[in-house]
């Protein structure tokens, strides 16, 4: 029971750290200078080993940064960075990005059949295995559903699938992504990263 009160108390004070002001997306593009270098000037990174934050959805950078801070999620380059961010500038940074639009991807022809396997899990899951369709979450478009399932759609594949594959071997932790991504085939993680990529 005690430790249910602290959860919630703690869920509470996170959301109050983050609410108790207006996100100032012009105060979050000053803050955001020093993540121009990996994740571009507009949020749309041009290296598929940096994550696009261009267009994601509201609050989920902020509650990730806070999650990078707290050594919650590992990172050693992103531990850094974060660090000296107070709430209010992780909300003010998510409140830029949030701002920006996502550059599209697209499919080539060598990989439509790929991207259609990728279709089928998406939007069906896996029945037999008890993976549910990822546009339960994550959105029929691909935009995801504030704050904690994050936009998908034209994000770096390259990207996706090392998340997924982190999930996948535990080194990224989820209590929802961790057991679906474990049921998964790198080779449906790799169908799925495309197709999801190229979700507009």
């Amino acid at each position: 029971m005690n430790r249910l009160v602290s959860l919630l108390a703690a869920i509470v004070m996170t959301s109050l750290s983050f609410g108790a002001w207006a996100a100032d997306p012009a105060a979050g593009q000053m803050k955001a200078q020093t993540c121009v270098a990996c994740h571009g000037a507009d949020g749309n990174s041009s290296n598929g080993g940096f994550p696009s934050l261009a267009g994601q959805v509201p609050g989920y950078i902020a509650a990730q940064l806070a999650a990078f801070k707290s050594g919650k999620r590992a990172n050693a380059l992103m531990q850094g960075m974060a660090q000296p961010l107070s709430a209010e500038d992780m909300a003010d940074i998510d409140a830029w990005y949030a701002s920006q639009t996502i550059a599209p991807r697209g499919i080539s022809e060598d990989q439509v059949e790929l991207a259609t396997e990728g279709e089928t899990l998406y939007r069906a899951g896996l029945a037999d295995l008890s993976v549910p369709a990822c546009m339960a979450c994550h959105g029929p478009a691909g935009h995801g559903i504030p704050s904690n399932f994050p936009r998908v759609a034209g994000q770096w594949p390259e990207y996706l699938e090392a998340q997924l594959l982190a999930f996948k071997s535990g080194a990224r932790a989820g209590k929802m992504m961790a057991p679906i991504a474990h049921r998964l085939t790198a080779q449906q993680i790799k169908a799925l990263s495309l197709y999801m990529s190229a979700l507009q």
